[in-house]
């Protein structure tokens, strides 16, 4: 499916971006897009470049076979092998920015913030590296990664109400915030009392209410 415009449009809608954050965003996500189909432009260009250098060398030294020379069939054979490495290493790459690509519109879709999604990525390189994808080049099992990273990137995920929900036991500390000593508290076994996500919540949440 090609990157229009429109589509990014009903992406960064859904995600609540308003219209006009959205146009500036639409602006860098296609500059960066161009960009990275430029650059694979020139790989397969140097690709193609190289396969027709190898077949060069190939005929050549098919022509001095029957020389004897034993030395020639192991140059054959080491330039044959370095460009099977090569063509495995383009592929390894391509997959790798397949699955990039697929993560990056995955968390779009999420919501997760514009300004967070290089951080969130750089940050998911394992889990990146152990997806599958589909013929489409869609996520399998999408649905069960998606309930993943809303737990663990709840607070880099773009608030569509200005307004959230009461709490019954607001947090101590200052405007119902918890302390820096609170967030980080330990029990009588040295674990952390809160969770990881609650934590980053807590965190994120306390550093606001110091800027304001």
């Amino acid at each position: 499916m090609a990157l229009t415009k429109t589509k990014l449009r009903e992406i960064l809608s859904k995600a609540g971006v308003s219209a006009e954050n959205a146009e500036a965003a639409i602006t860098e996500i296609m500059d960066g897009h161009l960009a990275s189909v430029n650059a694979l432009r020139e790989e397969r260009d140097k690709l193609k470049e190289d396969a027709e250098k190898l077949q060069g060398v190939q005929k050549e030294l098919d022509d001095l076979k029957g020389s004897g020379d034993d030395s020639y069939k192991a140059k054959y054979e080491k330039e044959h092998a370095d460009f099977e490495q090569y063509k495995a290493e383009q592929t390894a790459k391509e997959t790798k920015e397949a699955k990039t690509k697929a993560y990056r519109t995955l968390l779009n879709e999420i919501g997760v913030s514009e300004k967070r999604l290089d951080t969130v990525i750089r940050a998911s390189a394992p889990d990146i590296d152990g997806l599958e994808l589909d013929k489409d080049g869609k996520i399998k099992n999408a649905e069960s990664l998606t309930k993943t990273i809303k737990e663990n990137w709840a607070d880099f995920i773009t608030k569509k109400e200005s307004k959230g929900a009461d709490s019954p036991n607001p947090p101590s500390g200052s405007g119902g915030k918890k302390t820096r000593e609170e967030i980080y508290k330990k029990d009588d076994k040295g674990r952390y009392v809160l969770d990881a996500t609650e934590r980053q919540q807590a965190l994120a949440e306390l550093m606001a209410n110091q800027n304001e």
